[in-house]
């Protein structure tokens, strides 16, 4: 058993106390009494809803129903109660409702579920196994019921009491343990801090004094063990007490009593007599985490570790003690099993503890690491702000917040309201943010009326609170330079179907941006990256998220981001949690980069007959890099392979035939792709319009015959001039006389001369003389007439 000394409790307080009284007055200073309404302060926090009770849990504060612990099952959370519980339907935090109250007094109600089983802590003389109100007089009665009950939630508007285990001392709180290897029992450790009962209730029961240092050897007394209560599964009905541990054996000399049974110095460090009474001779809570095999007890007087890899029988393996704790309450153990904490409840939970007289080291949380299995002291946490002496103000029940990487919990402190603090370096706890409401003036409007959070749990993206007198609570988590929001979203994205605070489990987190985003802001605020190299991976994350439809896209990205990045330190745990993310993003067919064509026409539209083509650029979609490399292949509708050329820079020319028909053309640019671009196409289209028809040079055509009379039977000349405008002609010229053709002779030089030597009968003639015209020229002809004579 370790002893945490005084000395250094100085060293050992939180950051934030000593930051808050070098900044302006905390918020939380001076609030307005009231109760319903209230005044506030919060810090990173904000309230969604508040709930008060209702019906036959609503009443005074102080009075006989007083909200207690929580649970969660799905949509649901169940509000323990001293008259029973309650079940609010949470599927919308920010507007929970009512779904049923269920009234079954008896004291405590703390409350856990697993499955369609709710199991529920009663300690007062005053239950019933019926679970009526009208109590159970006398000091034997058979009637009376204090142990745990067992409820079949299946239906969860109407439980049913379907079983119930009796205890010699009731149920203040129980804790439930699944074993790996017994999946068809449940097992449950109960804690009873109440009174004996007379063995002529309860056969089995035998009460022994506790205040003292003799060691207990003899007899089978109730105190100094816990029950362990088995569970059948499929018939609760059949749940018994299988065994009764002595847990807090002295190994040496075998007394049951072998931990801290006295006050360490007669009275408490701040002068007055400790209250509660440090006397370990029963837990307060234990808190199981049996995926490790090990659980963590509060047990009045000391901190224990069992190791529970048997669940019936869990054995001890450290303790530890404190001058300056009053009571140990309850334990929280970190997600890898390396650190717990330890609450102080001073005063019980119904004094002011947190005022300014009151030093951070009492009613306070205990750190410690967990080093080869045994514990070592690192430091306290308390609230960092004083409350006044109208408020019942102490460490309570709270439960860890799972941001990747970091070890937060959210806690309750009474009417001290709610903390949430960061103990990854467990010497140096840090407030992240906190809810406060101003003390409760019902029904004493200057003296202290009990109320304030009894539990505060994260919950699936939420803080819950179960408020003792004002109701049930809803929060949501802000971001700050404390805590980001990628690290509230991550912490969101655990979901679980049942939350016990006192039943631990591990917490995995799958590859999300919001993980890896967690990492980088925390290695942002340790200094470890910055500058550049920040801006580099938190500019790539963000592009990432932005293309999360591409899956190559993201891997682009995170692939960039990682090249910001070492692999030590906190740039290393951000580097793998990119990784990560990055191999989690499969692509169904290849991860090659996405691509987009573009193609036109050139000219357009061009000239059938001419030379065209078509120009064809792919880029990457929205990435930086290397130009895609590779081939594109132009088709027609038909499919039809028109053209193929290579990429230069991102770009190719591709030739299309000159003989494409006339018209408009769909054709399509395919993209082949290369070892990182993926391929792509795109249409376009290609209009080829008709050859024009070529604009010819007019011609003249002129012609004289010589001699103007031709004498019968002789030769004649007929001499032809042919001249274009812009041009020479060159052509065939035809002579005809009276319609018939005499002659058809080639220009030379726009000159032709026919010599007719055919007889030509006396008298008037018609002479027509035709050019045929050329590539180039136009034709023409000319008429004319002469006269044959003898």
């Amino acid at each position: 058993m370790g002893l945490v000394a005084g000395a250094l409790v100085a060293a050992m307080l939180p950051a934030a106390a000593a930051q808050a009284s070098a900044e302006e007055p905390d918020p939380r200073i001076g609030l307005a009494p009231g109760y319903l309404p209230w005044s506030e302060a919060a810090s990173n926090i904000e309230l969604l809803d508040n709930d008060p009770r209702t019906g036959a849990f609503d009443g005074n504060p102080g009075a006989s129903s007083i909200n207690s612990d929580l649970a969660f099952s799905g949509d649901n959370a169940i509000v323990g109660n001293y008259l029973g519980f309650q079940v609010y339907d949470i599927s919308d935090p920010a507007e929970p409702s009512l779904r049923g109250s269920f009234l079954c007094p008896g004291g405590q109600g703390d409350v856990s579920v697993h499955g369609d089983l709710l199991f529920m802590s009663v300690e007062q003389t005053s239950g019933r196994i019926d679970c009526g109100t009208q109590g159970a007089p006398g000091a034997v009665n058979p009637e009376r019921f204090r142990g745990v009950r067992i409820f079949d939630i299946s239906d969860i508007s109407s439980p049913e009491q379907v079983g119930y285990v009796q205890t010699c001392r009731g149920s203040h709180t129980h804790t439930l343990v699944d074993s790996p290897s017994d999946p068809d029992n449940l097992y449950i450790y109960n804690s009873g801090t109440s009174s004996v009962r007379s063995a002529d209730e309860l056969a089995g029961c035998e009460n022994a004094p506790t205040n003292s240092n003799t060691p207990v050897t003899t007899g089978n007394p109730t105190q100094w063990r816990i029950d362990v209560i088995k569970v059948p599964l499929d018939a609760p009905e059949d749940a018994a007490i299988v065994s009764q541990p002595r847990i807090f054996t002295d190994p040496v000399t075998g007394a049951y009593n072998g931990l801290q049974n006295l006050p360490p110095n007669g009275t408490h460090p701040s002068g007055t007599s400790y209250s509660p009474s440090p006397n370990t001779n029963t837990c307060h809570d234990i808190t199981a985490y049996p995926e490790i095999g090990i659980a963590a007890g509060a047990c009045q007087g000391n901190g224990i570790l069992l190791d529970i890899t048997d669940p019936a029988n869990p054995v001890r393996t450290d303790a530890v003690a404190d001058v300056n704790f009053s009571y140990w309450h309850s334990a929280t153990i970190n997600n890898d099993g390396t650190k717990v904490i330890f609450t102080d409840e001073w005063g019980g939970g119904s004094s002011p503890r947190c005022r300014t007289t009151d030093k951070p080291e009492w009613g306070a949380n205990a750190i410690f690491d967990i080093v080869d299995g045994k514990m070592q002291f690192r430091s306290y946490y308390k609230l960092p702000v004083p409350q006044t002496a109208q408020e019942n103000c102490v460490a309570h029940n709270g439960s860890l917040v799972p941001v990747p990487g970091r070890d937060i919990m959210v806690q309750a402190w009474y009417q001290g309201g709610m903390s949430i603090f960061d103990f990854t370096d467990s010497r140096n706890p840090v407030e992240l943010a906190y809810y406060d409401r101003g003390p409760i003036n019902v029904p004493n409007p200057t003296g202290l009326n009990l109320g304030g959070f009894w539990s505060t749990y994260w919950y699936n993206g939420n803080v819950f609170g179960s408020e003792i007198a004002r109701g049930f609570d809803a929060f949501g988590l802000l971001p700050s330079d404390l805590l980001s929001a990628d690290e509230i979203t991550a912490a969101g994205e655990v979901t679980a179907d049942e939350l016990n605070a006192q039943h631990q489990t591990t917490t995995t987190w799958a590859p999300s941006f919001a993980v890896a985003g967690s990492y980088v802001d925390q290695a942002a605020r340790s200094g470890a990256l910055t500058s550049e190299p920040l801006q580099g991976v938190r500019d790539n994350l963000a592009r990432a998220r932005a293309n999360t439809a591409s899956a190559p896209l993201v891997r682009h990205y995170l692939d960039a981001a990682l090249k910001f990045l070492g692999s030590n330190g906190d740039q290393g745990t951000a580097r793998q949690a990119i990784i990560e993310l990055r191999d989690s993003t499969a692509c169904e067919a290849g991860c090659k980069l996405p691509t987009k064509v573009t193609g036109s026409h050139s000219p357009e539209p061009s000239t059938f007959g001419e030379a065209s083509a078509a120009r064809v650029t792919v880029a990457r979609v929205g990435t930086e890099g290397a130009d895609p490399a590779g081939t594109v292949t132009v088709t027609d509708a038909s499919g039809k392979q028109l053209g193929r050329a290579a990429l230069t820079r991102g770009s190719a020319t591709v030739d299309l035939p000159a003989g494409l028909p006339v018209g408009t053309h769909t054709l399509t640019a395919t993209y082949g792709g290369d070892e990182t671009n993926a391929v792509s196409s795109a249409t376009f289209t290609a209009t080829v319009k008709a050859a024009p028809v070529p604009t010819k040079a007019a011609s003249r055509t002129t012609v004289k015959v010589n001699p103007a009379k031709p004498r019968f039977k002789k030769a004649f000349r007929v001499v032809v001039g042919v001249r274009a405008t812009g041009a020479d002609a060159t052509g065939k010229v035809v002579v005809k006389v009276d319609g018939n053709k005499v002659a058809t002779k080639k220009l030379a030089d726009g000159r032709v001369v026919f010599e007719i030597k055919r007889t030509i009968k006396v008298g008037k003639h018609q002479l027509l003389v035709s050019y045929d015209g050329s590539k180039d020229v136009a034709p023409s002809k000319v008429r004319t007439s002469f006269r044959v004579v003898r």
